[in-house]
């Protein structure tokens, strides 16, 4: 397992050789650290991960919510993910159309 350059907790699953992975592939991450909320675990070796951030209106003195979502890429060796799992994700090179992103850890507890 190589050194990734944050500190994140080591990954617990199997690799299966893939080179896309940041821990025993090629892949490097760099830029923003992402923590969000799994929501979507339908592709192959890609999940959305929804982030909800509140925004404060002056004119109105309101806050409104406001979602993102990211298709981040899933490495083997993260281990089991279920809907709802709170993971960081980090920015990496474009892997397809819409995956920029790459899941780093997944966060214990809720």
């Amino acid at each position: 397992m190589r050194d990734i350059g944050i500190d994140v907790k080591a990954p617990e699953g199997e690799w299966d050789g893939n080179k896309n992975c940041p821990f025993y592939g090629t892949l490097r991450v760099r830029g923003q650290i992402i923590e969000g909320i799994v929501a979507t675990l339908g592709m192959d070796s890609s999940i959305v991960v929804e982030r909800a951030t509140t925004r404060y209106l002056k004119k109105f003195e309101r806050y409104e919510k406001r979602t993102r979502r990211f298709s981040a890429h899933l490495p083997s060796c993260i281990g089991e993910i279920k809907l709802g799992d709170r993971v960081k994700i980090m920015e990496c090179r474009p892997l397809s159309k819409t995956v920029k992103f790459c899941v780093i850890e997944k966060e214990d507890g809720e």
